[in-house]
């Protein structure tokens, strides 16, 4: 499934989601046309992604590259696949909470992310690259701000495709049961066969949305406590 856009206008200038757009956007410039050679491309990606073996063994010398890989692509479908999740959800989150609140859980669900992931295989060697775990702490936020918003989906299936208007809730609920599914079957698949796989880390898409769904729910209910104490 694929995002086309929603049904919430934003009413502030997502000023934070278009900075954070904007950096990961110089990064991927520097990364796959600045730099010289797949030698040099790989050399980056190896020392500001995150490999949870070098963290366990390096740590606090490597912890700059918790922050550091929420910022790299490994390719220009992976860039922009995450660049359009966060500038259709981004904007009415960055709304929800404020500019630097937004940014504040955007980090926190990156962080989040990568360490579940560093927890289900923490002796991993395959660097870990890509904002998908931040920008899945936005979909978990938005899930419980917005679980009644229209999604304009395209559903690809050849001759069948079609554009549907899907709640969030379900779109954001399916969403999540497809990284769960295939983060379990990835395990099962890497216990079998006595090595690690690389791919997708849907754990950390799983730890970045979690992270964000909670702290939605508690920014939720600090709101409520607020008002009950301004109008007793």
């Amino acid at each position: 499934m694929i995002p086309l856009k929603d049904n919430i206008p934003s009413y502030r200038k997502p000023v934070i989601n278009y900075f954070i757009i904007f950096l990961n956007t110089l990064v991927f410039i520097y990364q796959y046309f600045i730099l010289s050679s797949r030698f040099e491309i790989e050399h980056f990606i190896h020392k500001f992604g995150f490999t949870p073996y070098m963290f366990l063994n390096e740590f606090p010398l490597s912890s700059y590259t918790i922050l550091t890989s929420m910022f790299l692509h490994g390719g220009f479908m992976h860039f922009l696949g995450n660049m359009w999740f966060l500038y259709i959800f981004g904007d009415n989150v960055e709304d929800r909470y404020g500019h630097i609140k937004y940014f504040i859980v955007y980090i926190l669900s990156g962080v989040a992310a990568v360490l579940l992931q560093f927890i289900i295989n923490p002796l991993s060697v395959i660097p870990m690259i890509g904002a998908s775990g931040a920008i899945s702490g936005v979909l978990g936020s938005y899930f419980v701000f917005y679980p009644s918003a229209g999604v304009v989906t395209f559903i690809p299936f050849g001759l069948f495709s079609r554009i549907v208007v899907l709640p969030a809730v379900i779109f954001l609920g399916l969403w999540f049961i497809f990284q769960f599914l295939s983060g379990t079957q990835s395990l099962a698949i890497q216990a079998v066969l006595g090595r690690e796989l690389g791919g997708v880390a849907y754990f950390a898409h799983i730890g970045g949305f979690l992270c964000g769904l909670i702290t939605a729910i508690l920014s939720k209910k600090r709101r409520r406590i607020k008002a009950y104490w301004r109008y007793l």
